[in-house]
């Protein structure tokens, strides 16, 4: 047991164990038929929690089953190269965390033999493992009574609760009472509720079976529950990009491994500066990240896409190679590819955009 819940006076602990009792009702009826629900394997958990992170269920299900095919345990993930575990997740975004997977698999079988620690501390020293996912691995795959506090239980609990600007502090508090019993369902149950219910927008209070003990609900504040911050504008950039051509072959670059898009590859290219027109900006970024000088043609495409805290427009070229040798300045590495060769390499979203609509492919 918790701290929490031993000296949690017997009023919250019985109004506790009421809300865990409706709750794993409902969820013994209603839970969603997941992958990684039919699984107790630490390692199979483990890899559903990263893909989960900012992405909707929905979307992760297909990647997930092919990932697990392709990677069926941690030996076999930590085994293989970076390119094949990017090319596996190509399309899911926020590629960071499949680059900390895959190091973190390397390290589980180096340090811990290839069994995913229970230790708090020991799980949080792997990289991409916060807090969090911390709690969810325990609780899922270990049945530790850990709270999983993400932004769907973060809505329950603060309308539950009655809480206006809750801070994590106070929630823990206030969840760690409840995930005493069965703490990986009490989990799932709330990331449920808060994604399928208690949603942001027009929550279904009268299908929730916790509508009879929920404070925001009595009170008339759910709406108001839990505070909102206000939206910040996510700056844009114009970002041109050249698809160069020689021959019949097609220049790549691999990003750099640190930072947004780590190790992926992509058309040559780079931000736009003020007032300059694409196809300066397509000669300019080419020769200062390969050092190869190219002849913008005709142009492809313009593709929107937004990233968590900015949005661009790829503005793409057919560009025709005139001189140099490439050159790594700015990026990890380079090659030159056959069109039908493309589908071996890891892309960005845009840039397979682009991929698409490329007449001569």
């Amino acid at each position: 047991m918790t701290a929490a819940s031993t000296h949690a006076p017997v009023e919250d602990r019985d109004r506790a164990a009421g809300i865990r009792r409706r709750l794993l009702g409902w969820y013994d009826s209603y839970r969603r038929d997941l992958p990684w629900r039919r699984t107790r394997d630490p390692y199979l958990i483990w890899v559903a929690e990263v893909m989960l992170v900012q992405t909707q269920v929905d979307t992760v299900i297909p990647y997930y089953e092919r990932f697990v095919a392709r990677f069926p345990n941690v030996e076999s993930l930590a085994a293989a190269g970076l390119d094949a575990v990017l090319k596996a997740w190509e399309g899911l975004g926020y590629y960071a965390r499949a680059r900390h997977l895959h190091a973190a698999a390397q390290l589980v079988v180096e340090r811990h033999g290839g069994q995913l620690p229970t230790d708090s501390a020991e799980l949080q020293a792997l990289p991409g493992i916060g807090p969090y996912m911390t709690a969810a691995i325990q609780s899922i795959a270990f049945g530790y009574p850990a709270l999983a506090l993400d932004g769907n239980v973060r809505r329950a609990l603060s309308r539950l609760y009655d809480l206006p600007d809750p801070k994590p502090a106070e929630l823990r508090a206030r969840g760690e009472t409840l995930v005493q019993e069965r703490p990986g369902d009490v989990n799932q149950a709330l990331m449920d509720l808060g994604s399928g219910l208690c949603t942001p927008r027009a929550p279904r209070c009268a299908d929730c079976p916790l509508d009879a003990l929920c404070l925001a609900r009595m009170r008339g504040t759910v709406a108001e529950r839990p505070g909102r911050r206000p939206a910040r504008k996510r700056p844009h950039y114009d970002i041109a990009v050249g698809v160069v051509w020689r021959g019949d072959e097609i220049l790549i670059a691999k990003r750099r491994p640190e930072g947004l898009l780590g190790g992926l590859w992509e058309f040559p290219g780079g931000k736009a500066e003020p007032g300059e027109t694409m196809e300066a900006a397509v000669v300019r970024e080419v020769a200062e990240e390969l050092d190869v000088e190219v002849e913008p043609g005709e142009k492809i495409a313009s593709v929107d896409h937004a990233y968590s805290h900015f949005e661009i427009t790829m503005h793409a070229f057919h560009c025709r190679y005139r001189a140099g040798t490439p050159k790594p300045l700015g990026c990890q590495e380079y090659a030159w590819v056959k069109p039908t060769e493309l589908d071996r390499y890891a892309f960005p979203a845009a840039n397979r955009a682009v991929l698409s609509r490329l007449t001569r492919i």
